[in-house]
């Protein structure tokens, strides 16, 4: 049984605060030009995404310098919701899942709850990771899929002082050449372990890209 993880792209989407506006119109029309043609214009970091190492480090690999097969990923689920918002999810709220697997997992799906928010300033005050639990799945050699914008905190003007600046999860699993996984959804009640399917769009030089997350579940 499959299931699908993934928003869809839709012209005004969620993004990142700076990152491309997303538009889907029609470019042809069957009526008008005997065939229909979608123009879509966004950013790599649309959606449903995957991140590559080049998104935060200056020598990092790209998506496409990776064989296709690395991405299908051997998953461990965690849910944590339901969170509350800019919420720091320490190391001891999912670490201790990946200690009891015989076999570790290439990536922990954390659900949060959060995807309730899609496309709500609300959806801006996301949990993240305390830096701390980036560095423990990293020592771990697992990257990290979230139902949130960002592993880290997304500034906004409710950011509190003690927040980390920058992109510590992101410096700290990226710089490992771990995956990062944002904006999935639908993640209640899926089982401990699955396989998810996280297909990158074929771009070159791609520093992240839209998915098509899938679930693959017995």
């Amino acid at each position: 049984m499959y299931r699908d993880l993934t928003h869809p792209i839709r012209t005004g989407i969620q993004i990142y605060p700076g990152d491309p506006e997303v538009s889907v119109s029609p470019a042809a029309t069957v009526s008008e030009d005997g065939v229909a043609v979608q123009e879509i214009c966004c950013g790599s970091h649309t959606g449903t995404h995957i991140d590559a190492p080049s998104h935060t480090e200056p020598d990092g690999t790209d998506l496409d310098d990776r064989p296709i097969g690395e991405y299908v990923f051997d998953a461990r689920f965690v849910d944590i919701a339901p969170c509350s918002r800019r919420e720091r999810i320490e190391p001891d709220a999912v670490v201790p899942a990946l200690a009891d697997d015989d076999e570790s997992p290439d990536l922990l799906v954390v659900r949060t709850g959060f995807d309730e928010h899609w496309n709500t300033d609300r959806y801006l005050e996301h949990p993240y990771l305390a830096p701390e639990t980036a560095v423990a799945l990293r020592e771990l050699g697992c990257g990290v899929a979230l139902d949130t914008l960002n592993p880290d905190p997304t500034p906004t003007a409710n950011a509190a002082d003690d927040e980390p600046d920058g992109f510590p999860a992101h410096r700290a699993l990226l710089g490992a050449e771990l995956p990062i996984i944002e904006n999935l959804t639908s993640l209640a009640g899926l089982p401990d372990r699955f396989r998810l399917y996280a297909f990158p769009l074929a771009v070159q030089n791609a520093d992240g890209s839209p998915i098509r997350a899938v679930a693959a579940v017995e």
